[in-house]
């Protein structure tokens, strides 16, 4: 490796503390050229790699826009990506949240070369991995980072034997996975409850999938769910949409919320700013009433709280 280009210092944690990149922590660590430019198309910065002479270029998450200069500079003419989705497939900022929020039940790393359309270039290998009933993003993009890792050595060593074979992407079947904000994370209750338990685990950790309750506009009002499973309602056990169902009996789930067609049972759930924790614990500190309603997300946007 003759260099490796992060962004710059950004603040990090509660206290915003300006610190590395994880690549870049790892670069100087190893004591590796280090370039952490604002624009990676900046004069400086195509001087700098110039200077190196690499013969490929590997992008994982990079953030920026990669210009012609940058993209055609290794001595093979090409950089190589490896993105978290089977391509054509979720091409876009958010691949492994959009796959969960979809319903997929498999997904992977495809290693592509890098060109001006976004995830749009020919791929020289992939691999996939079933995605786990209550996985979330954060446990996928980990398991997906150790597939990135070998399919991308698999692939450089493809290209360094000249064995590489690129395949052009169906474009008629490309589908996209744009940035996740954090009103993407509003949990509209009159949707059935797969749908909600899967964003809930496609929106955890971050942003999070949250709902307040109706006509609350206190902050501290906002309940974060970041684990659950959906339950069907029993005959005469339809709830309302957000509906809150506390245990009646010892082996009844702490919590339920009604949905548009049965029930989700939080499994891990948080205030604003506070531990995450079982439904169990957190009642006890937080009591909710039962037969009171969350908001739906059509409620929040007619009401919104800031």
């Amino acid at each position: 490796m003759v260099a490796v280009v992060s962004q710059p210092d950004r603040g990090r944690g509660r206290g915003r503390k300006q610190s590395p990149s994880p690549i870049s922590a790892a670069a100087q660590a190893a004591e590796i050229p280090l370039l952490r430019p604002e624009s990676v198309g900046d004069l400086e910065t195509i001087d700098g790699l110039e200077r190196t002479q690499p013969d490929l270029g590997v992008v994982v998450a990079f953030g920026q826009f990669i210009p012609k200069a940058i993209r055609t500079l290794p001595r093979l003419g090409y950089l190589i990506n490896g993105h978290a989705s089977l391509l054509p497939r979720y091409r876009g900022a958010s691949p492994v949240a959009q796959a969960i929020l979809d319903g997929e039940k498999t997904t992977g790393v495809s290693v592509m070369r890098v060109e001006k359309e976004m995830d749009a270039g020919p791929v020289a290998l992939a691999g996939s991995l079933e995605i786990g009933e209550q996985e979330t993003t954060g446990e996928l993009t980990l398991r997906l980072a150790d597939l990135a890792a070998e399919v991308l050595l698999e692939a450089i060593e493809k290209i360094a034997e000249g064995s590489v074979l690129w395949t052009e992407q169906d474009h008629s079947r490309a589908t996209l996975a744009p940035k996740i904000a954090r009103a993407d994370g509003r949990l509209d209750w009159t949707q059935a409850a797969p749908a909600c338990v899967r964003r809930v685990h496609a929106m955890a950790p971050k942003p999070g999938a949250f709902a307040r309750l109706a006509g609350s506009a206190r902050g501290d009002a906002e309940l974060r769910i970041l684990r659950a499973r959906a339950e069907e309602a029993g005959a005469g056990d339809a709830p309302r949409p957000g509906e809150i169902r506390l245990a009646e009996s010892a082996d009844a789930p702490p919590l339920r919320i009604g949905t548009g067609d049965g029930w989700l049972v939080p499994l891990e759930v948080q205030r604003a700013g506070g531990k995450v924790m079982d439904p169990a614990a957190f009642l006890r500190g937080n009591p909710l009433e039962a037969g009171s309603l969350l908001a739906t997300g059509v409620e929040e946007e007619e009401n919104p709280t800031g």
